[in-house]
């Protein structure tokens, strides 16, 4: 359903929202990644805040869907989408990676049990949905309680054998209601890519396993909505969207830079990054 001029607004003023959050909750740490959970703000809206079938208030509410976010490491841009969408104060958020806390530098179900799992080993995600799917087509052999399952990649992972493995198995077995989002945004922790380990042709691979693929500029609310609703529509493949990004969306001297892949502002960089963010979207 496409969105109203009004709901992509919203939509819009909320991925500020947790930007800003973002960014002030890596210098409360001091240390964590920058770059990533930036690029990833717009797809995390879109999903809390319009995609996602589920009660904030009541996390373990049978009939949610399910969001595995694989890629661990961008966790402060899944606990910003959270706590903005009402699963806990968004004060809780400059807690993160303290001693005690709930926000653990990659997310750990045991501490803040809204998650659905723990994650952190890069490329076990997509065997996690692929394992949950599995599980609730054997619970539910009549498909009268619809749910989706959603994976939150990022391209560098992709260089674990894993992947692949998961990645064929959910396309033998046609699970439709797998919808994947691979963050595309051509950086790893030591380079580019395309340099470390070339993905190219990378939507080619995906559908020669099987799978439904979708590219999209993964900073527009519209083709995020969008891309689910066309992958919802398939029901004989899984569906893996391809979002092209921006690492450290929104803040022009980060952009596009594999030096802010892990690590934190300085408080004066962050100030000067939020009066940016602010500026742009007064």
């Amino acid at each position: 359903m496409a969105l109203s001029p009004t709901e992509k607004k919203e939509l819009e003023q909320y991925a500020v929202d947790i930007r800003i959050s973002i960014i002030a909750m890596l210098v409360a740490a001091g240390s964590g990644h920058t770059a990533g959970p930036l690029g990833m703000a717009d797809i995390f809206t879109a999903l809390y805040f319009n995609i996602l079938n589920h009660k904030p208030t009541e996390p373990a509410w049978e009939g949610r869907d399910r969001l595995v976010l694989s890629n661990g490491h961008i966790c402060p841009v899944l606990y910003a989408a959270m706590a903005h969408s009402g699963y806990f104060p968004v004060e809780e958020l400059n807690t993160l990676r303290k001693f005690g806390s709930r926000l653990q530098g990659h997310p750990h179900r045991e501490f803040l049990p809204m998650l659905e799992t723990s994650s952190g080993p890069l490329g076990s995600g997509l065997s996690q949905v692929v394992g949950m799917a599995l599980a609730h087509r054997i619970d539910n052999p009549d498909n009268s309680n619809q749910k989706f399952f959603y994976g939150m990649l990022s391209d560098g992972e992709m260089n674990e054998g894993q992947i692949w493995e998961a990645g064929m198995l959910a396309g033998k077995e046609k699970l439709w209601n797998v919808i994947c989002f691979v963050d595309r945004n051509n950086i790893q922790i030591n380079g580019f890519t395309e340099d470390v380990m070339p993905l190219e042709p990378f939507a080619d691979k995906w559908r020669s396993f099987n799978w439904h693929v979708i590219e999209i500029d993964g900073h527009n609310m519209d083709e995020i909505v969008d891309a689910v609703g066309e992958g919802k529509a398939v029901f004989e493949k899984p569906t893996m969207i391809i979002a092209h990004t921006i690492p450290g969306k929104g803040v022009q001297e980060w952009e596009r830079k594999p030096e802010w892949h892990g690590k934190p502002p300085t408080a004066e960089e962050a100030e000067k990054a939020i009066a940016e963010l602010q500026q742009n979207h007064a």
